[in-house]
């Protein structure tokens, strides 16, 4: 399945220059300064914060230009036209959407599986506040990464056996937040061409603005702009009625419905938790409310489109999974509401998105609220 892009995984695209290896050796070097800091902290931290600049350090230093890889004669056609809408989604997202987009997604870097990193979510039992990690820079947030599954399992076991809820998913890419010129991954070559023009604005967003300590605003907010970007990105390139323009249309209207969706199943437990009832009590509530929540899914699945990783019907449930798509899809009904202000204008949306979160980083989803009060009221099924 994976052997049409055997070539770029084993590394056929042209070498190197020189100027480019001092590029990425001085890539390095920004990369050892920016976790040397945090590395005298000692301990196991140390270790984990070493083994992802190494592991960052690998993937920089193994990037290869786009270019070099759309000159090879035998290059699979599919490969190339998802390989060409990266350049153009990239020239696309700086030029109409106002994103930082640097050097980032000129090139590409073999990866070997396609789960780039391993994410462990955590939450209490009777609460959906996540459990949070420090980190520099970023602050604290309701994730960490593994680059070995086992790793992330085990620290999920330990988890457990303090009484919190877990949650072990695939990552397939990630975002050095401006830090570095990210390549594209080859796994993202897996994905299709309207998947990958998201993927690839919304880790863009995440490049250009990061509200440090904040993930469900910069999640939620990068997850629209990937959605709503890649609308507007294929009805400028191929048309308002062609087929990736409705693709993509469906994925974004798709968001808005899991989202309203997440926010009805929330209300449910949190009637629970703020109730807090006794152990017993609480775990056949919740067990009930979770059965509740798989077969809502189950009723609301057939509508959705590019949502098929989610499988609310076919997982385990918890309080760190929900927490999980919370994070991911909050509010996004009033940043369309922006975006309804704006007359469509999606670079004057995320511009003001920012803008607001800038102003109000201790509270940018009411300040948000607030701003679109006077938003036309939305129509059709949106």
């Amino acid at each position: 399945m994976w052997r049409a892009d055997a070539g770029l995984v084993d590394g056929e695209v042209a070498g190197t220059t020189r100027r480019a290896a001092r590029g990425q050796a001085g890539y390095l070097l920004r990369l050892a300064a920016l976790v040397f800091v945090p590395i005298v902290l000692g301990g196991c931290y140390a270790g984990y914060l070493a083994r992802a600049a190494y592991e960052e350090g690998r993937i920089l230093w193994n990037r290869k230009p786009i270019d070099d890889a759309l000159a090879r004669g035998d290059l699979p056609a599919d490969i190339r036209a998802k390989l060409e809408t990266v350049l153009a989604v990239r020239k696309f997202a700086a030029e109409e959407l106002g994103l930082n987009v640097g050097g980032a997604y000129q090139s590409i870097a073999p990866v070997d599986r396609s789960a780039v990193v391993h994410v462990l979510m955590a939450a209490p039992r009777d609460s959906l506040e996540p459990y949070t990690w420090w980190f520099p820079i970023v602050g604290r947030v309701p994730y960490r990464g593994y680059f070995d599954e086992s790793d992330a399992t085990a620290e999920a076991a330990a988890l457990e056996a303090q009484g919190l809820d877990t949650m072990v998913r695939p990552a397939v890419t990630f975002s050095s937040l401006g830090f570095f010129s990210d390549p594209l991954l080859t796994n993202l070559l897996k994905l299709d061409r309207v998947e990958l023009a998201g993927v690839i604005i919304h880790e863009l967003f995440h490049r250009t603005y990061y509200l440090a300590g904040n993930a469900m605003f910069d999640e939620s907010a990068a997850n629209y702009a990937g959605s709503a970007g890649a609308v507007a990105f294929f009805a400028a390139t191929d048309g308002e009625s062609a087929p990736t323009t409705i693709a993509a249309r469906g994925i974004l209207e798709s968001d808005f419905r899991f989202a309203r969706f997440l926010l009805q199943e929330q209300a449910r437990l949190l009637d629970i938790y703020m109730a807090k009832p006794p152990k017993n009590d609480l775990d056949k509530r919740r067990e009930a409310a979770f059965a509740a929540i798989k077969a809502d899914y189950a009723a609301l699945a057939p509508s959705l489109s590019g949502l098929e990783r989610f499988d609310l019907d076919k997982q385990p449930l918890n309080n760190a999974v929900l927490v999980n798509y919370l994070i991911y899809f909050h509010d996004l009904d009033n940043f369309a509401a922006l975006d309804r202000m704006n007359h469509g204008d999606l670079c004057a949306t995320i511009a003001q998105i920012i803008s607001i979160a800038k102003a109000h980083p201790y509270d940018p989803f009411y300040a948000i609220w607030e701003a679109t009060r006077a938003a036309p009221a939305l129509s059709g099924g949106s």
